[in-house]
């Protein structure tokens, strides 16, 4: 099992920035890839970015490409979202995910309980 808890959401203004975090614990972190997705209300989950575990090769959705960094310290077993011009549509809940590096929520079996992010306009 891989205990997962995010944190650093909030509201912030169109054009600001909040760095999320994701504490892990349990199972060896290392093992595995780390995603951020995203669920605004009345949406499906969506994939945001996620980083891989051997090589820390990192991907990106189309929406947040070069407004979002994800990084990792393994050594913390912490994984970060670092998200910058931040717009409206980029509210939603924010979850971390712990699995397969694909960008399918189905390949992550581990889910830490969201952080809600608003971006007013």
């Amino acid at each position: 099992q891989v205990q997962l808890v995010e944190s650093g959401g909030g509201l912030v203004q169109a054009g600001g920035s909040l760095r999320l975090s994701c504490a892990a614990s349990g199972r060896t972190f290392n093992s595995y890839a780390m995603g951020w997705f995203r669920q605004a209300p009345g949406k499906e989950r969506e994939f945001v970015a996620l980083i891989t575990y051997i090589s820390g090769r990192t991907y990106y959705a189309d929406s947040v490409k070069g407004r979002a960094t994800i990084s990792r310290d393994n050594a913390k077993n912490t994984v970060y979202l670092q998200m910058n011009s931040l717009k409206p549509e980029d509210t939603a809940v924010y979850y971390c995910a712990a699995g397969s590096d694909t960008g399918l929520p189905k390949t992550y079996p581990y889910w830490g309980q969201g952080t809600q992010v608003t971006v007013s306009s």
